[in-house]
């Protein structure tokens, strides 16, 4: 059985007034998708520090207000020839419709392109979205609003 390599990571729901999310356009080894942004926990780093500095780097976004956490899951998935298990966690982060700046040269060889989507559009666009759940994510918070108590873990398994 092939090594198994754990990480953790920090997501954004990067949320306008107007109900927009920000995506990024990347492309990797498995493939081309649109995600939510940040990115792995670097050590001693919690989840809230980890999303701060991914904002920063990826979409020029200093200074985030990190809100609830809306979601967690548990990928499993080759990529490069390895085996990951990466446990996410995804945040809501209120914020103004702003142009996005890329700021870390390693991002800036993924991301293809950034956009504001609008629920109807996530929700009905045939691309390939991380968190594969976000239309759910969404639906949930505008019907019954961010989370009491932490979400359950979904499992995904690639």
């Amino acid at each position: 059985m092939p090594e198994i390599t754990e990480r953790h990571a920090a997501r954004a729901i990067l949320l306008t007034p107007d109900a927009e999310v920000l995506l990024l356009r990347v492309e990797v080894a498995n493939g081309r998708f649109w995600i939510a942004p940040g990115g792995g926990l670097r050590p001693g780093e919690d989840a809230s520090q980890a999303l701060r500095r991914e904002l920063a780097e990826e979409v020029g976004l200093d200074h985030a207000a990190i809100g609830p956490l809306l979601w967690r899951g548990q990928r499993l998935a080759t990529l490069n020839g390895r085996r990951w298990r990466q446990h996410e966690q995804v945040f809501l982060v209120p914020v103004p419709r702003f142009v996005p700046v890329i700021r870390d040269r390693a991002e800036a060889r993924l991301q293809r392109e950034w956009r504001w989507w609008q629920r109807d559009e996530i929700r009905l666009t045939r691309e390939r979205l991380v968190p594969e759940s976000l239309a759910r994510i969404l639906r949930d918070l505008r019907d019954q609003g961010p989370p009491g108590t932490p979400p359950p873990i979904e499992v995904i398994e690639e």
